[in-house]
């Protein structure tokens, strides 16, 4: 990938973003240039969903959840060893990691990914992203190793292009999804990263039905506008 696709900016003093609504605008205008275009934006749950609602809101684009989620390592649940999507998969082989486990793995994930899809459903099913420039949109990035399992799955629905983007994202985060994704987009890429929380005022945790409110707010602004 290009580095001049890679947008951010590199944060030297000690910056918070308020809430999630405030990122989103942010991140927004980052992503000036998608306004009005083929494009759909995808929001990571839970705490994705606040950010990508702004972010859609602004740049006039249908939003949707992306209803994808990693597949952790047996030993260690936060290390993604592939991505899981309703009908797609991606996995990383590892010798330590049995075909029973990924099979039990994949039927407890799809389990929870349906669960998702009735609660966060407004109309039905969800569009096709084929064709289209997809923005994948989170609350903030610290290793990318989950995103990058997403990718992979997104990539087999065929879209025409692939954006990431998120309020902070860190450096070698923004280094290794830059080889799969077209685009990283991020209004900070800080020196040193503590966790995603610690650029945020209120980082309190989004529930479901917060999620759905959000997503029903925007639509409802949408077909009133």
């Amino acid at each position: 990938m290009d580095r001049d696709a890679i947008h951010h900016l590199f944060n030297k003093t000690t910056f918070m973003f308020r809430n999630r609504q405030e990122a989103g605008k942010l991140l927004a205008s980052k992503l000036q240039h998608y306004r009005n275009s083929p494009a759909i934006v995808l929001a990571v749950p839970r705490g994705g969903v606040p950010v990508a609602v702004e972010v859609a809101r602004e740049l006039n684009l249908p939003v949707d959840v992306v209803l994808v989620k990693k597949l952790g390592h047996p030993l260690n649940k936060e290390y993604a060893i592939g991505a899981v999507g309703l009908n797609e998969v991606f996995i990383i082989p590892h010798t330590d990691v049995t075909r029973q486990y990924i099979d039990q793995e994949i039927g407890r994930i799809r389990a929870r990914l349906y669960e998702m899809k009735k609660a966060f459903s407004r109309n039905g099913e969800s569009e096709s992203i084929e064709g289209k420039t997809v923005i994948v949109v989170d609350d903030g990035i610290a290793t990318g190793l989950t995103l990058l399992g997403t990718i992979r799955v997104l990539r087999a629905k065929q879209p025409a292009r692939l954006i990431i983007a998120a309020p902070v994202i860190a450096a070698p985060a923004v280094a290794r999804l830059s080889k799969e994704a077209d685009e990283v987009v991020s209004v900070l890429v800080p020196e040193s990263f503590g966790g995603v929380g610690s650029f945020y005022r209120d980082f309190r945790q989004v529930n479901d039905s917060e999620v759905l409110q959000c997503l029903m707010d925007l639509d409802k602004m949408q077909h009133n506008t």
